[in-house]
């Protein structure tokens, strides 16, 4: 039987924002450029007792503040891919994968990784980018601090009070750089082809994906391709938290009809 308890601690660098010791099924969550794991802890707290939300902590931010950023983006998705199979808790349970803007592809090359070592993700849910092979160019991690500020004000990407706040946002800035800079920087490499769902959610009036982009998805897969549209601009996620914790959960509940791991009783 599947032990519980020794999930209690985190995987690597996917932190347990809320525990759920007896879940059947698990979510992963991977922020948005300059995003840590918090942003998803009202999401792991909302998840029903059988799904579990962990959110991934990239290096340079929070408690992995001192550790090193990859200088490609590809490096971050590995690393966090080489904690989800070098496990020693038990067999894996099934897992959607769930990325915001840069977490969209961080998420999109795990799951590729995952994929290649034989443990592909029973889904991949991304939101508010668009398809891999369609990533826009850009130059806004070399640009100035002010440059950079004024980007963050029109995607809204930062709250307004850390932008109107001098020394805070000065902190911050070095991190928001570095994400630009791997965002900005990102081509896929040809390699494993996903057979893995997708589902594609975007806001109706984000700047950042047009509906050819998002249609872009399709062509990373060779399982199905769900695009969903929501009200909103970049963050959208703001205002439909709990459409997509909903539809999250809903995925992973389906994943876990048919896991053949045995399952203790419900608590």
């Amino acid at each position: 039987m599947f032990d519980a308890v020794s999930r209690d601690r985190h995987i690597g660098a996917f932190r347990r924002l809320t525990p759920r010791p007896y879940a059947r099924a698990r979510v992963l969550l991977f922020p948005h450029g300059g995003g840590s794991a918090s942003y998803y802890r009202a999401w792991a707290a909302a998840a029903p007792w059988d799904v579990e939300f962990l959110a991934a902590q990239y290096p340079g931010r929070e408690d992995r503040y001192s550790d090193p950023v990859p200088a490609k983006l590809q490096g971050v998705a590995a690393a966090l891919a080489a904690d989800l199979t070098d496990r020693a808790d038990g067999p894996p349970l099934p897992t959607v994968l769930f990325g915001h803007s840069m977490g969209a592809v961080v998420a999109y090359e795990t799951a590729r990784r995952l994929t290649a070592a034989g443990e592909p993700p029973t889904a991949l849910v991304v939101s508010g980018h668009p398809a891999p092979q369609l990533t826009r160019p850009g130059r806004v991690h070399l640009g100035s601090d002010e440059e950079l500020i004024e980007e963050l004000r029109r995607t809204e990407a930062t709250h307004r009070d850390i932008l109107d706040n001098a020394a805070l946002i000065q902190a911050f800035l070095p991190i928001i750089r570095g994400d630009y800079r791997l965002s900005e920087t990102y081509r896929p490499a040809p390699g494993t082809r996903l057979s893995t769902p997708v589902t594609v959610l975007y806001g109706d009036r984000d700047p950042e994906i047009h509906a050819w982009e998002a249609e872009g998805w399709r062509e990373v897969t060779d399982g199905a391709c769900e695009l969903r549209t929501f009200e909103g601009g970049h963050f959208y996620l703001e205002e439909h938290r709990d459409v997509v914790v909903d539809l999250l959960t809903t995925r992973a509940r389906k994943a876990s009809e048919t896991s053949a791991i045995s399952w203790p009783s419900a608590p």
